[in-house]
């Protein structure tokens, strides 16, 4: 089931105790917000797409069939620097996988 953001969207591909996986298309020029998490790290396969991805502060341009690793408690956010969606696969691990597990520091769409 797709779940819309002001960013663009994702799908969560699968979801079990040890694991939970999406498949996320960030629209051209948006971006996730600054955020981390206390309780599960995420590995990000870029699938298409040019985004520059910020782990703690430091930034990093990717592109499809590259990844990054944020480990838990690291801030960390995407913006898409392209002119089509960007898609990757996040694959989120940890003790405790929940949506609520999201402590935004900056948020283009007044989350925070």
């Amino acid at each position: 089931m797709k779940e819309n953001r002001p960013w663009g969207h994702y799908e969560v591909l699968s979801h079990e105790e040890d694991h939970k996986v999406k498949r996320i298309v960030v629209h051209p020029g948006k971006r996730l917000s600054l955020q981390r998490h206390a309780n599960r790290s995420e590995h990000w396969y870029m699938l298409n797409g040019e985004a520059l991805v910020t782990i703690d502060r430091e930034d990093r341009q990717v592109k499809g069939g590259q990844s990054v690793d944020i480990p838990k408690g690291m801030l960390h956010r995407l913006k898409n620097t392209g002119k089509e969606p960007v898609q990757f696969i996040e694959v989120q691990t940890g003790d405790y996988l929940g949506e609520d597990d999201i402590e935004r520091v900056e948020d283009d769409f007044g989350r925070a």
